[in-house]
């Protein structure tokens, strides 16, 4: 047993190391694409000669960064084979459609125009390199579009049914898959968020640019569009967070308890806006759950459920099944009780139905069958008989959600004050302090995307399929020894990937910045 979970929490920060080293390229292809395309789009219709080298300077990091993103995608891709062989077989048939379509049309649809986008200057029309640039930058968000498709399907499954003779789910209706709201939400957050990230990265530059007293028109420029680009990122990230709430609400209660570290929930729930929790309290405990809090009330329940007086469910109601309307009338839901009961009599009937199914009895074989798909919704909680272990890491969700929020409201606030400056007070840009600002933006922008993903993955343990299988049941036949060697294997590549990518990007920089002619 301890070395099953020592295989599982290896295979999860095996998992977790690409995914995040993965997020540090992919928001800032999808949000420089856009801004490269926008860039492009500019020296299209004035043909400057300065809008060209701006173009060209910004497609040029673009390229640097998306061979790196492409180089983690594809080994985050194997790990579902390697680490996590009885999750792909369990639900490969599903999860698999989304990731073969990014492959062969939005992966193909990139790397075709990116070809033309950076070897097309003096082959291809201006018109056909232009829509070249805008095809590769709509082809990184497609690709997106359904990695984050199959994403989503983990955390709200359905338009699948699972077959008990082959042991696992089968796709029946697409279309609920690729136009689930939650994959909608989460597409529009995180592509959004790209955007931002971007616009935050090209001002930060521009400002070193600035701080070097070089190419100051060439740095202007690019802040202009990087922050129109940014700011646009940023407002539909903050209205789409928004949505998401609101899906997470419904589909995963738990995780929007964990979130804000609620504990009881209440009529009137406020957000908390800033808050240090109580290391002491657990869920066997009733230690207060919070050392310092500043909230707002009504927040949370506006923010859930769209009322400010509405109730919103805590960990522990969620556990025991209570729930209340805005009116104040109580509502039972399932407790966790009753669906580990259900689970538990699902691997029951599972069991019962290959048994009667190898004793060629049809009759046992459709009763247990019967009672399987009455109680499968519930199938993942089987592996469980403590409610505690069905909590996700309440400190690190927190957190991580709070990190994210207040850092993005900052980037709100960063971006408004820069188009101002850029627009209306230009010598501001020229502030010393102000490019410092910028520059230590750049770090504060990654931090607030790698703190999202954190807050939606970890806060929607121990799943990895909502419900239906967790974690320790998704794992590969592997020693311990061996996920570890890899994990130190590929952390070792990653930081040297990372490291190199860095070097190119900042010799790009700086000789850039040692020109005079804008």
């Amino acid at each position: 047993m301890n070395d099953l979970i020592s295989v599982v929490d290896w295979s999860r920060w095996q998992f977790a190391l690409t995914a995040m080293y993965h997020w540090l390229f992919v928001p800032l292809t999808l949000g420089l694409g856009v801004i490269v395309a926008v860039m492009e789009s500019i020296y299209f219709r004035t043909r400057s000669q300065a809008w060209l080298k701006i173009t060209k300077f910004w497609m040029l990091l673009f390229g640097i960064n998306f061979a790196c993103g492409v180089a983690t995608g594809i080994i985050l891709e194997f790990e579902f084979g390697t680490n996590w062989s009885n999750y792909s077989w369990f639900v490969g048939d599903i999860f698999g459609a989304p990731l073969a379509i990014e492959g062969l049309f939005a992966f193909f649809m990139e790397a075709t125009f990116i070809a033309v986008m950076f070897f097309g200057w003096k082959r291809v029309s201006p018109r056909f390199h232009l829509v070249s640039t805008w095809l590769t930058a709509v082809g990184a968000s497609i690709s997106a579009l359904w990695i984050l498709v199959a994403n989503a399907w983990m955390q709200y499954p359905d338009g699948m049914t699972f077959n008990p003779e082959m042991m696992r789910n089968e796709m029946t209706d697409f279309w609920a898959v690729a136009l689930s709201p939650v994959a909608i939400n989460k597409f529009c957050h995180a592509v959004m968020s790209g955007w931002a990230l971007a616009g935050v990265f090209v001002i930060g530059v521009s400002a070193f640019f600035l701080m070097r007293e070089s190419r100051t028109d060439f740095a202007v420029k690019s802040i202009k569009v990087a922050g129109w680009v940014g700011l646009a990122g940023i407002l539909l990230t903050i209205s789409t967070g928004h949505g998401s709430a609101v899906e997470v609400s419904r589909t995963q209660p738990m995780k929007l308890a964990a979130m804000e570290g609620l504990w009881r929930g209440a009529h009137g729930q406020e957000i908390i806006g800033f808050g240090i929790l109580n290391p002491a309290k657990t869920f066997h405990n009733d230690e207060d759950p919070y050392l310092l809090k500043v909230g707002i009330p009504g927040g949370l329940s506006f923010l859930a459920r769209g009322e400010f007086n509405s109730f919103v469910p805590g960990i522990y109601d969620i556990v025991e099944g209570v729930d209340y309307t805005s009116g104040g009338k109580r509502v039972n839901t399932v407790s966790y009780a009753d669906r580990m009961k259900a689970g538990a009599e699902s691997h029951s009937a599972l069991r019962d139905f290959s048994a009667a199914r190898a004793a060629g009895n049809d009759a046992a074989a459709d009763s247990a069958l019967t009672a399987l798909r009455a109680t499968y919704p519930y199938f993942g909680y089987g592996y469980y008989d403590d409610a505690a272990d069905l909590v996700p890491p309440v400190a690190l969700t927190f957190y991580a959600f709070h990190i994210m929020v207040l850092a993005g409201g900052y980037l709100l606030l960063l971006y408004v004050a820069v188009l101002l400056f850029a627009y209306r007070l230009p010598g501001m840009l020229m502030k010393r302090w102000m490019q410092w600002v910028c520059m230590l933006s750049i770090p504060v922008v990654w931090v607030c995307s790698q703190s999202g993903w954190v807050c939606a993955e970890v806060g929607r343990q121990p799943w990895v399929i909502q419900d239906l299988m967790p974690t320790r049941a998704a794992i590969s036949a592997l020693s311990a020894s061996s996920v570890q060697l890899t994990f130190w294997m590929f952390a070792v590549v990653f930081t040297v990937l990372l490291a190199a990518e860095m070097s190119i990007m900042v010799r790009q920089i700086v000789h850039n910045s040692e020109k005079t002619e804008d």
